[in-house]
């Protein structure tokens, strides 16, 4: 692994940074997410146009920049940086990935550049809050998440208004469910959703796109969201209905047969390896935003006639953050790499392991953050806790990190007596896992 960074890399990550500094401080972030959107429309759009952010790791066919992981990880980094509300995770990280994996040449022309331009944005609805389950980052992704065809999640149906008959390209797919907690999912314009087909007998989840829009801007028949109150504002989450709501299936085989199936298992589990490294370089970028805010803090209030950061156990918990803010950006860099295909032989479990540490030192730093900023960092308008409450959230969307390790650790064979051939388990496990577990 070669870990320094290109020139272009590096550029990616200057001109965000210089952009968010200018357009998201503290204040601009509290009074977006107050809007409607959850988010500044006119900074996405910018974000969009000037720097390509929604389409840096799409290809160039479709109207992206051609990069991949690593380049979306130092964006994300950036964002996280700002505690940016924007729907980039949910279309750039989640939902885009899965449309290029899986659409057919019609369905990637006709919504990944639009994506790409920040002219629509999207989201992943997974049912019952198990998004991270889906991802195949803190469970097995056989498809049991999604309600596995009994009563609850959401159902696809193949209506006869349509015609009968079997399945086929271009339609007759309705769906029927709710999902709660969809990321940014109150104003995305193409819903991803993952439900169940075939009823109970031959139960298998399959994807589905849903233009949640109509060119008028009128909601699809049959579509109800409301956003949720979530304890992370920058985080907008919403709650979905689909009452029989036409759908179109994400995939070449439009019967939804077994190859489907297996073929959305696998884009599910490369999109999650990702969107680990995506989060977790975020995590990394808050942690350390918020470190450098304690340090500053410290070195300005006095206390006793002196600074408080003169103090040497002020400055032993500050190092002890520090560390780990370091350790927790080497790993999502690690883990944005080996998603990228870095290493020959692919290592299940680097990115849950890497957004694990990051997410535990985002909690660490966010927590002392308010602590030693005294008085003032307990009130709710200090910019301690947008961190804070970035920190508490983040480990429930894709947590939380108890599952991340263990499932980690059970792809990696950690517990085991062998690797199933003879091999012994611990040459099973890859320099992040040793990292994590500190072997």
């Amino acid at each position: 692994m070669d870990a320094a960074f290109t020139e272009e890399q590096d550029e990616i990550r200057r001109t965000l940074r210089a952009l968010l500094d200018k357009r998201c401080g503290p204040d601009e972030v509290r009074a977006a997410v107050r809007t409607p959107a959850g988010y500044d429309e006119a900074l996405w759009r910018q974000l969009a146009e000037q720097l390509g952010l929604p389409g840096l790791a799409l290809p160039a066919a479709y109207g992206g920049a051609g990069c991949g992981p690593t380049e979306l990880a130092l964006a994300c980094e950036e964002t996280g940086r700002a505690v940016l509300p924007a729907p980039l995770i949910g279309t750039a990280v989640l939902a885009a990935p899965l449309i290029l994996a899986l659409g057919g040449e019609r369905r990637r022309a006709e919504l990944l550049p639009a994506l790409a331009a920040g002219q629509l944005t999207a989201a992943l609805v997974v049912p019952g809050g198990q998004l991270g389950a889906a991802l195949a980052l803190t469970g097995p992704n056989d498809g049991d998440w999604a309600g596995g065809g009994r009563a609850g999640g959401i159902q696809a149906r193949w209506s006869q208004e349509h015609g009968g008959g079997e399945p086929r390209a271009g339609g007759g797919w309705r769906l029927y469910g709710e999902a709660e907690q969809v990321l940014g999912g109150h104003t995305a314009d193409v819903l991803v959703v993952a439900a169940h087909a075939g009823g109970f007998a031959r139960s298998r989840t399959l994807l589905f796109t849903v233009r949640a829009k109509g060119p008028d801007g009128a909601e699809a028949p049959g579509l109800l969201r409301t956003r949720q109150t979530a304890m992370d504002e920058t985080r907008p989450q919403a709650r979905i209905e689909l009452r029989d709501v036409d759908a179109e299936l994400l995939g070449e085989d439009s019967s939804g047969g077994d190859g489907a199936t297996d073929a959305v298992a696998a884009a599910l589990a490369a999109t999650g390896a990702t969107a680990a490294a995506c989060l977790a370089a975020e995590a990394v970028g808050a942690a350390d935003a918020a470190l450098s805010r304690t340090v500053g803090y410290v070195k300005e209030r006095t206390q006793f006639g002196r600074p408080i950061g003169s103090f040497q156990a002020v400055q032993h918990r500050l190092a002890d953050l520090y560390v780990a803010v370091q350790a927790a950006r080497s790993a999502a860099y690690y883990a944005a790499w080996a998603a990228g295909g870095g290493r020959a032989v692919p290592e299940p479990g680097a990115g849950a392991l890497a957004l694990a540490q990051a997410l535990e030192a985002l909690r660490a730093v966010a927590a002392e953050a308010v602590q030693l900023h005294g008085g003032i960092g307990f009130t709710w308008e200090h910019a301690a806790h947008l961190y804070f409450k970035r920190a508490a959230c983040d480990e429930l969307l894709l947590g939380p990190v108890h599952r991340l390790r263990a499932r980690a650790a059970e792809q990696a064979g950690l517990f085991a007596s062998g690797g199933g051939d003879g091999t012994d388990a611990g040459a099973l496990v890859g320099p992040a896992v040793h990292a994590a577990v500190g072997a």
